[in-house]
């Protein structure tokens, strides 16, 4: 297996200025290529080369940016799809959401996460948390696709 460290991100956020200040903010640290889908249909189209997606290739080396509650289909179950099927269970997930419950973050380390981050309200605070994002964006190792 190859190993890469510019990985592309795929954030799934049906929130277009939560998308916007998470792509803007990641860009500040990395280089990385950003795809954005905008909820969870799209994401599991995207992830398993279904629907508007069956004649694409998924890019790999891949990580995940995932919000939970998006319409169609939630974040949980994308995650829970993706961690049960051999080929994008590998695919590293990071959870970045609103949501603090402690039970919804034993939930998604269930299911599968490997980072939970709760989104700041703030602004300087988000910006401060998208920038030790891309810090560990940055030197994170991610196994090529098999």
């Amino acid at each position: 297996m190859n190993y890469k460290r510019e990985v592309t991100i795929l954030l799934i956020e049906d929130d277009p200025g939560h998308a916007r200040l998470i792509e803007k903010n990641l860009k500040r640290y990395v280089t990385n290529k950003i795809i954005r889908l905008s909820d969870g249909q799209q994401a599991v189209d995207f992830l398993f080369s279904e629907g508007a997606y069956a004649q694409s290739v998924r890019p790999s080396p891949l990580m995940v940016l995932l919000d939970l509650n998006m319409p169609v289909i939630d974040g949980y179950e994308v995650l829970r799809r993706m961690k049960k099927e051999d080929h994008t269970k590998k695919i590293p997930v990071i959870i970045l959401t609103s949501t603090e419950d402690i039970r919804e973050v034993s939930r998604c380390y269930d299911l599968g996460c490997n980072v939970y981050i709760v989104k700041p309200v703030d602004y300087d605070k988000f910006s401060e948390a998208m920038q030790k994002l891309g810090l560990l964006i940055s030197i994170v190792v991610v196994p090529d696709g098999e």
